[in-house]
């Protein structure tokens, strides 16, 4: 089951203009006709309302006179404004702006007229917004809303983009997208990926292994354990090179020492009895720690592996680790995998080293991407600021391996685990949520997808 919301680059998108079945104008009538709808919902209504449309000289332009023409059919007093021409100018008093100045193919800056407090309804993008990157260079009208046809477009979804379009309403106007490559990630997809416990079902079926922690790091084992339990494991184990797990460690599970050298041979001589593994949370970069890692990954056979943290670094750069496999870096660790930060697209930064790789790669972020190494990629919008806290990463390592142990594939259960880990953020407090917050946080967020 793929997750049904389409994502386009511009490129893309052009070329899905080009091959539609209907003619251009067609489209755009299509794309005005959606644009006036959202505007009167915006206004509450028609009567009495008055309307400035800025609108560029291209499709996007066309798209906003077909939206002012049937704005004045239904009472609204439009005023029509040409893009080229408003450069710090103040708009005519009015209850809404509607910029369709310039979409997805713009490139550079633009001088926006001056709007002060009247909301405004973006047409496709925010004119000045990279559609790819999500990118602003110059100053940018911040929406309310925005009507984006067809399918949604990267640059509302990343970075000052996501800021700058408000609420995103995607438009049908007939465009086919069923080839699409990437895709948002919601709360209806997730619930469909969840498998359904049977009534026969017992812990092992759904075991995790965490290695995890080392002296000084003994709370990134207990996140990430706990973050398993609350997502599901049925059974974590949780053990420490060179001695036991610290203080901390739930109740539930339990914690077992491994040696200090030759560690990876001992979780190999039983790892048969999992569902999945993870490593890195806490690890540490002791001499031999690499080794071990790698010897880990490379002999764990069929059971799947979350990698993180530590494990990451370990892992050194652009490390083939083949299928079954979940990385989880940062930029940070991103650079190591690759020997550079992402760049500016970030969607083709984690196609590149997920293919490289050969594993799915969870590149975390305001927006987290995950990438399969098909070049198939899931958006997770779920979270904010309130992840930006240490530990957090751990919580999400320790979820990802209880959903590979539900029996998710790699790639979905690396975005459901981004995505619930985002949702149980958001119910936490706006102020001083830490990562110990958010286990607990996760069965309600489940229990929520449920009907």
């Amino acid at each position: 089951m793929r997750a049904v919301v389409p994502v386009v680059t511009p490129d893309e998108m052009r070329a899905l203009d080009a091959a539609a079945p209907e003619p251009f104008e067609v489209l755009v009538e299509r794309a005005g006709r959606a644009v006036a709808r959202s505007a009167l919902r915006l206004l509450g209504g028609a009567y009495g309302r008055r309307v400035v449309v800025v609108a560029g000289p291209g499709a996007n332009g066309a798209d906003g006179r077909v939206a002012a023409r049937r704005l004045e059919a239904r009472g609204v007093r439009v005023v029509v404004l040409e893009a080229g021409e408003v450069a710090d100018a103040t708009v005519p008093r009015c209850d809404l702006v509607v910029d369709a100045a310039y979409g997805t193919g713009f490139r550079g800056t633009w001088s926006p007229p001056v709007v002060g407090t009247t909301p405004v309804l973006a047409v496709d993008l925010p004119s000045g917004v990279d559609g790819l990157t999500g990118a602003t260079p110059g100053p940018v009208l911040r929406a309310v809303r925005t009507v984006t046809f067809a399918a949604l477009k990267p640059g509302l979804l990343l970075g000052a983009g996501a800021a700058s379009a408000g609420e995103v309403e995607v438009a049908d106007i007939g465009l086919p997208v069923g080839a699409a490559s990437a895709h948002l990630v919601t709360d209806a997809d997730v619930e469909g990926w969840l498998p359904a416990r049977t009534r026969d079902a017992h812990k092992w079926q759904a075991a995790v292994w965490l290695v995890a922690g080392s002296p000084g790091m003994a709370g990134a084992a207990a996140l990430a354990t706990r973050g398993a339990q609350r997502a599901g494991a049925g059974y974590v184990r949780t053990s420490t090179p060179g001695g036991a797990p610290g203080a901390g460690l739930p109740l539930e599970a339990v914690g077992t020492a491994l040696p200090a050298r030759g560690w990876a041979e001992a979780v190999l001589t039983d790892v048969g009895r999992f569902a999945s593994l993870a490593v890195g949370p806490g690890l540490g970069r002791e001499e031999g720690t690499s080794a071990e890692v790698r010897a880990l990954v490379s002999g764990r056979g069929e059971v799947p592996i979350v990698v993180d943290g530590d494990g990451l670094h370990a892992l050194g750069h652009e490390p083939a680790v083949g299928p079954g496999a979940v990385l989880t870096p940062h930029d940070g660790e991103f650079e190591r995998l690759t020997g550079e930060p992402p760049r500016a697209d970030r969607v083709a930064a984690v196609r590149r080293v997920a293919a490289v790789t050969g594993a799915v790669v969870l590149l975390k972020g305001s927006t987290t991407l995950v990438a399969g190494p098909g070049g198939d990629v899931l958006v997770v919008t779920s979270g904010d600021a309130r992840l930006a806290s240490a530990g957090t990463g751990d919580v999400l390592t320790g979820i990802v391996a209880a959903l590979l142990a539900a029996g998710l594939d790699p790639m979905r259960a690396a975005a459901a685990g981004a995505h619930l880990h985002g949702r149980a953020g958001n119910l936490g407090w706006r102020r001083g949520l830490v990562a110990g917050d958010l286990p607990d946080l996760v069965p309600v967020v489940l229990e929520g997808l449920r009907p």
